[in-house]
């Protein structure tokens, strides 16, 4: 089983390190995305760390992280809009200009006026609004249909390697250079992320035609029928927003290192590491499970999302810093391998003139349940202790996990790509413009 894993890993290194050679704007656009993800892991850590300075609460902690995601929701009808109206790479750029000057804002932060900080990292969430869904619905066009499996492998496991190295160097430098550090590194990486976006020559969209060059209300309406007449979509779109409502325990990692462990922004750090580690390995390890073409997708998000639930309730036990990073690595292989592979199908089956939108709706959707997630496993960490919070809310995702599967009963069914085509840009059921 060592040497079959082993060459499963070997096997997945070469398609990624062949992708990232042979497809030149592909590298760009993945090394854009590394710089800027590390940057804002080190911003994360430092605002987490003084707000928990500052107030001593882990409710602010989930009000910092509310901040960040409910604006995130609010933006979604006219961000997936953008993102299907106009050029993508374009649009990227413009928003990691706009972060470049929101991060260097952040300098003016301190003890006395805190509230600035949650003011600036809304403001940053409207853009991420603008640029995440644009980045996901843009790869399928970046790389061949081929190497979309890798390629979503590689972007998804990205997150997690950034915030592994991102959170644990964050940790350090804010510990031993000071916050205002890591806010200028912020700013830094979104710079050089707009400077490598810029020169990507592949197109991130296909030729819109004037028909569907809609306004936002019909566009919003076309996404919402769209999702409900796809069973695929609408359960691929579900498990991500389930996934938010446990998703929450992020308050409680800032918790568990300065207050539990005691071991201050290095600890938080570390602990944001190991959650990065899981997050790396666990989009390989997903599609692997998955099956040569997917056959074993929507198995293979259930057992992924149980993991992630049963790593976070077994933290609430932990005696040391250490297994508690180890019960988090643990958790996030699942949680990796959940959202890599939900987004690995949506990128399969929804056509290029609606990506932007689905994909906008999708981070709506668990950005709205991990934000209230955040507020009440902070408000349970803060009355009844951060311990039996955890195991609370990490068994909402285990709940979850199985009341996912039994209401996709139908959808598991038949094969999930069944009809839609080698490549990610054929429609599934084509719907027409017209709202009923």
């Amino acid at each position: 089983m060592t040497e079959r894993a082993d060459r499963e890993r070997a096997t997945g290194a070469r398609a990624a390190a062949s992708l990232l050679r042979r497809n030149r704007d592909f590298r760009r656009l993945f090394l854009a995305s590394v710089i800027s993800l590390g940057g804002d892991w080190f911003l994360f850590v430092a605002l987490g760390g003084l707000v928990l300075e500052v107030t001593g609460e882990a409710f602010a902690v989930g009000v910092l992280i509310m901040a960040q995601e409910l604006p995130i929701f609010l933006a979604t009808p006219w961000a997936g809009w953008l993102a299907d109206r106009f050029d993508r790479r374009r649009l990227m750029i413009a928003c990691d200009i706009a972060r470049t000057a929101l991060c260097i804002a952040f300098l003016a932060v301190g003890p006395n006026n805190l509230w600035l900080a949650y003011v600036l990292l809304a403001a940053l969430s409207v853009f991420a609004a603008v640029f995440d869904p644009a980045s996901s619905a843009s790869i399928p066009n970046v790389v061949e249909p081929e190497d979309l499996p890798t390629a979503n492998a590689l972007s998804g496991s990205l997150w997690g390697t950034m915030l592994a190295v991102g959170a644990a160097l964050g940790g350090i430098v804010s510990t031993v250079f000071g916050r205002d550090t890591a806010f200028t590194v912020d700013a830094v990486s979104f710079a050089l992320s707009a400077l490598l976006l810029a020169g990507i020559h592949r197109r991130f969209s296909e030729d819109r035609t004037g028909e569907e060059r809609v306004g936002i209300v019909r566009a919003t309406a076309e996404t919402a029928r769209y999702a409900q007449r796809d069973h695929r979509v609408r359960a691929l779109i579900s498990v991500k927003a389930g996934f938010g409502l446990a998703a929450g325990v992020l308050a409680l990692v800032a918790v568990f290192a300065r207050q539990v462990f005691h071991g201050g922004d290095v600890g938080f750090g570390f602990l944001m590491a190991c959650r990065g580690l899981g997050a790396l390995i666990g989009p390989f390890l997903g599609h692997r499970l998955a099956g040569r073409d997917h056959e074993r997708l929507l198995p293979t998000i259930a057992a992924a999302l149980a993991v992630f639930g049963l790593g976070y309730m077994a933290l609430g036990a932990m005696p040391t810093l250490w297994l508690a990073g180890l019960s988090i690595l643990v958790a996030h292989l699942g949680g990796g391998a959940q959202w890599v592979l939900s987004s690995y199908g949506l990128q399969r089956l929804v056509p290029d003139r609606i990506r932007g939108r689905i994909f906008a709706f999708d981070f709506a959707l668990i950005t709205l349940s991990l934000a209230v997630s955040s507020l009440i496993a902070s408000a349970l960490a803060d009355a009844i202790g951060p311990r039996t919070a955890v195991v609370i809310v990490g068994g909402l995702a285990l709940a979850w996990a199985a009341l996912w599967w039994f209401l996709t009963r139908d959808v598991r069914a038949t094969p999930i790509f069944e009809g839609c085509g080698d490549g990610p840009s054929e429609p599934v059921a084509p719907l027409t413009l017209a709202v009923e």
